[in-house]
């Protein structure tokens, strides 16, 4: 198990947790929503536990479709 994933184990069982994975998975269901599934925690598999000093969140949202991979700030190369 990597840093995060037993970093967050705990939060993840937690109420508010399961609550906003229900929703995001309704949401899923009835429109696109970005980014994909799979790259919501991108960011984390990209730097481990130990090595992160400052976390940025961004909120602007994309003006394209399928611009945010998990990454703030970020677009991926075409």
């Amino acid at each position: 198990m990597d840093e995060w994933e037993l970093l967050l184990k705990e939060e993840k069982k937690k109420p508010y947790f399961l609550e906003l994975q229900k929703f995001l998975k309704e949401e899923r269901a009835q429109s696109t929503v970005f980014p994909a599934e799979e790259e919501v925690f991108f960011a984390l598999e990209k730097t481990p536990f130990s090595k992160v000093k400052v976390v940025l969140l961004g909120q602007d949202p994309y003006h394209g479709l399928g611009q945010a991979h998990g990454l703030a700030f970020s677009v991926k190369k075409e």
